[in-house]
C-alpha cells in the first residue's frame, strides 16, 4: 500500500449539506498493468525498445434499468441534501481493486458546476457502495490560509479547529451551537477556532452576502465578526423570513451588520462601502481553497488536520479534540458533569386561592 494514499469504503453523512465543487478533471480509472518491455538484443542494443504505452480498461456500459435503479437509490439517500434541480450521471462499469466489486463513476452537475463521485457496483448489481480514495501525503492545515481570519480563543493554541462555514446553513447553525459559548469554554486557552467561507450558493441565496458583510466587519474588528457570526447563526430563520423575498434578507443582514459595527465603533463609512461594494473575491477565493481539500458538504471541520464532516454531536467532537490535545502534549480538560435534572416541584396556591389546572399534552 502506497505512504501518499490509502483507500476507504465509506458512506457519506447525511448531517450535512450537500455541495457541487467545480471539477474540470476528468474522473480517474483504474489503469492498466503496463506491458513489460522486450529485452533487447546484446548485439542490437544500441537501439532501445520503448515497451508500449499503458491503455486505460474499456468501460462496460450498464442497462437502461439498471442505471435506472442506482440513480434512483443515489437520489433516495441523498434525499434530504440532493436538490432535484442537480442532474445525475451513471457512467460505464470498470474494473475496481475490490473482489466482487465494479468501479462506477456517477457525475452530479448544476448548471457550470459539475463534480463526479465514485461508487463500487457488485457483480450482480445489488449493492453500492460510497468509494473514497484519500491522499494522505499533505497535511490538510498546511493548504488552508488563515492569515487575517478572526480567532476566537487562545491565538498561540496547539490545538486549531479550522470549519468551512455557510452562514445560511441550518446544519453550520447547529454545529456553531455546539462549538459556541460551552465547548469553547470548556477547552479555554487549549484551541483556537477558525471559519472560513464555504456557502453554498446553489441552494443558500443569501449565503454569499452574509459572508461578505461578515468578512467586512472582520477588516476591521475581529469581535465584531464573531458577534455577526452568533447572530445570523442563531437568527437563520428569522432571516429567511418566508423565503419569500431574498431582498428582505439581504436587507436584515445588512441592518445587523451596520449596528453591530457601530457598537464596537468601527469605521462607520468604510463599513458602509465595503457592504455596498459586495466584493466578494474573498469568499470565492475561500469556495476554491475548499473544493482543493475536498470540502462538498457544510460544516466540514479540520481538527489539526484531522477532518469531520456535518453537524457532528459534542461527544463526538470532543473526542477528536482531546485526541488532538494529547497529540500536541496539552492535557485534555475534564468532561463537564451534566447535573440530572429532577422533577419540578409542584407550587401550592397561596391561602383562598385555588391552583390553576396543567393544560393537557397532546
Amino acid at each position: 500500500m502506497s505512504f501518499k494514499s490509502f483507500y476507504v469504503i465509506a458512506v457519506a453523512l447525511l448531517s450535512a449539506s450537500f455541495s457541487f465543487a467545480q471539477s474540470t478533471a476528468a474522473p480517474a480509472t483504474p489503469n492498466a498493468a503496463a506491458p513489460a518491455a522486450a529485452p533487447a538484443s546484446p548485439k542490437t542494443a544500441a537501439t532501445p525498445t520503448v515497451a508500449p504505452a499503458a491503455t486505460s480498461p474499456k468501460g462496460v456500459p450498464i442497462s437502461p434499468e439498471l442505471t435506472r435503479r442506482i440513480a434512483n437509490t443515489i437520489r433516495s439517500y441523498y434525499s434530504e441534501n440532493l436538490p432535484p434541480t442537480v442532474d445525475l450521471t451513471v457512467g460505464d462499469r470498470y474494473p475496481s481493486e475490490v473482489a466482487g466489486f465494479d468501479m462506477l463513476h456517477v457525475e452530479f452537475s448544476q448548471g457550470e458546476r459539475h463534480r463526479t463521485n465514485d461508487f463500487l457496483l457488485s457483480k450482480d448489481g445489488n449493492a453500492l457502495v460510497r468509494w473514497l480514495k484519500i491522499d494522505v501525503s499533505p497535511d490538510p492545515m498546511s493548504q488552508i490560509d488563515l492569515k487575517g481570519r478572526p480567532i476566537r480563543g487562545n491565538k498561540d493554541a496547539k490545538v486549531t479547529i479550522v470549519s468551512f462555514d455557510d452562514f445560511e446553513c441550518p446544519y453550520c447553525s447547529k454545529m456553531h451551537q455546539t462549538l459556541f459559548p460551552d465547548l469553547a469554554k470548556t477547552y479555554g486557552d487549549r484551541i483556537r477556532i477558525i471559519y472560513k467561507d464555504y456557502p453554498l450558493n446553489e441552494i443558500h441565496p443569501w449565503a454569499i452576502h452574509a459572508a461578505v458583510n461578515a468578512n467586512c466587519l472582520a477588516a476591521q474588528n475581529g469581535n465584531a465578526y464573531w458577534e455577526f457570526a452568533d447572530l445570523v447563526h442563531a437568527d437563520q430563520k428569522k432571516i429567511d423570513g418566508d423565503r419569500s423575498s431574498k431582498t428582505k434578507s439581504i436587507d436584515a443582514l445588512d441592518k445587523s451588520a451596520t449596528e453591530i459595527g457601530n457598537k464596537y465603533f468601527v469605521n462607520a463609512t468604510q463599513l458602509q462601502q465595503c457592504i455596498q461594494k459586495q466584493d466578494d473575491s474573498a469568499v470565492r477565493a475561500s469556495m476554491a481553497e475548499g473544493d482543493k481539500l475536498g470540502v462538498s458538504a457544510t460544516p466540514t471541520l479540520f481538527i489539526n488536520g484531522e477532518r469531520m464532516e456535518g453537524a457532528a454531536p459534542e461527544e463526538a467532537l470532543r473526542g477528536v479534540i482531546d485526541h488532538a490535545l494529547k497529540a500536541a502534549g496539552v492535557e485534555p480538560p475534564p468532561p463537564p458533569v451534566k447535573s440530572a435534572a429532577g422533577p419540578t416541584p409542584e407550587k401550592k396556591a397561596p391561602a383562598g386561592t385555588t391552583a390553576a389546572p396543567t393544560p393537557a399534552k397532546k
